[in-house]
């Protein structure tokens, strides 16, 4: 039988910041549907191995199919693992986010581009490879054939979501994620994503994979995977959800099927600010949710039309305040210096952001990801590819021509984690230093170049 391999090539950063850090639920999809089919798929997550270690284990595979895995961050690993397996086994396939909305880009290192969702697509692909047939008769591909790039019919989306069979998270490091979320938070989570794709449209987020629509798994069909996670040693759920409170309905039937289970579990997920309310987070809280968390992404209403984001800032205030008072925590994105910003909408998203009732609060520089409008509408300044974190305060490099230096964007997020540091606690010193500190570096960003 075919011996396939899946690889997820994250590394952990120099300057590891993130609060998240879970299970490749992607490539156990993937690994589930050939496993349904009676395939016995190997899946090598690098995130806790050195790339020595992994390269290794990759080389000692003898996979035939290898599929590996990207993301704009992790773009050069893919390519390395690539060119390190070229000549170890007989197919390369490459998938995930990227790969679907920039196929060109790894058309000369792999065989086959997975374009799209791809449980059907990689069983489809090893049929083809056993069989000696045409990968053109495969939906939802791109590759080169005599130098000339071939792309398939546009794969269709599954739309009942309960046919797909769960993750298998048997191939999950799942100890390994256990211990490492226990050192570093003092619980162990793993992410379930409960719909997928997202009917909104704002302007630098991608949607390659899923694409502009919206899908639902049923409740039932929800916490049957949430208590096979469990049953794993996890003791917290991470919604990965796009905006895991768009439906109103269905989420309070979430939360009541929890509690007609009788099932005690911490739980934690993304919503929109226009699909919370006082009722809604208060259900979540009973049904043990005790986390929330808000992409907001600017405190300027010209800034969010801007972004195509459909939200109000009264809106994204009385959500917060919403879910505080419900006893949940609370935190928010959002992205300074975003192309078409002034030094004062800038600042008065600084302003914004810190005078929430947070518990975490995200500052990050804009990055204009392929295929995004965002990517379109800036295409002609961008300078460079994506490149890596290079400092601890964000996560990656400035790549195109701004009206704000690197180094200022870089003082804008310093500036912001202190002042919500200052103002967390009303209680402490440093609380008073707050308002000083605010105008000093109001006075400084304005001067920066």
């Amino acid at each position: 039988m075919t011996q396939v391999l899946l690889i997820y090539p994250y590394f952990k950063p120099r300057h590891d910041r993130s609060s998240f850090r879970f299970p490749p639920l992607g490539l156990g999809y993937l690994a589930s549907s050939l496993k349904s089919c009676g395939y016995q798929p190997q899946l090598l997550d690098c995130t806790f191995l050195d790339r020595e270690e992994a390269w290794q284990k990759a080389r000692e595979s003898k996979a035939d199919v290898v599929g590996i895995y990207s993301m704009v961050s992790m773009l050069e690993d893919s390519l390395t693992f690539a060119r390190l397996m070229r000549d170890r086994c007989d197919l390369l396939v490459a998938g995930g986010p990227l790969p679907s909305c920039s196929p060109a880009t790894f058309l000369h290192d792999f065989d086959l581009v997975v374009v799209g969702e791809g449980e059907q697509t990689i069983l489809d692909i090893v049929n083809a490879y056993e069989s000696g047939l045409e990968f053109s008769s495969i939906e939802g591909l791109e590759y080169l054939h005599q130098g000339v790039a071939i792309q398939t019919p546009k794969r269709e989306l599954q739309l009942d979501l309960d046919r797909i069979p769960f993750p298998a998270r048997e191939l999950f490091q799942n100890q390994e994620y256990i211990d490492h979320g226990k050192r570093r938070f003092g619980h162990s989570a793993t992410t379930i994503m409960t719909t997928r794709g997202c009917p909104f449209s704002c302007e630098f987020c991608s949607n390659a994979v899923f694409g502009a629509t919206y899908r639902e798994r049923s409740p039932g069909n929800v916490l049957n995977e949430v208590e096979e996670a469990l049953a794993l040693g996890y003791d917290r759920i991470h919604f990965a959800d796009d905006v895991f409170t768009l439906n109103r309905k269905r989420m309070m039937q979430i939360c009541e099927e929890i509690q007609a289970r009788k099932m005690e579990f911490k739980w934690e997920c993304l919503a929109r600010v226009d699909s919370i309310d006082e009722a809604t987070t208060n259900a979540m809280k009973k049904a043990g949710c005790d986390r929330i968390f808000f992409g907001i992404e600017s405190g300027d209403e010209s800034i969010l039309k801007l972004m195509n984001k459909r939200i109000l800032l009264d809106q994204a205030r009385r959500a917060v305040e919403a879910a505080r008072g419900a006893g949940l925590k609370t935190g928010a994105f959002f992205i300074l210096c975003y192309p078409g910003e002034t030094d004062e909408t800038v600042l008065k998203t600084i302003r914004f952001a810190t005078s929430l009732p947070l518990d975490y609060l995200s500052f990050t520089m804009p990055y204009p990801l392929p295929g995004t409008r965002l990517s379109e509408r800036i295409k002609s300044k961008v300078v460079s590819d994506w490149k890596g974190q290079s400092s601890p305060l964000s996560d990656h490099s400035l790549i195109f021509e701004s009206e704000f230096s690197e180094a200022k964007m870089r003082f804008a997020i310093l500036k912001g984690q202190i002042q919500f540091a200052f103002g967390k606690r009303p209680d402490s010193p440093l609380y008073l230093a707050k308002k000083p500190f605010e105008m000093i570096t109001d006075i400084l960003f304005k001067v920066i170049k």
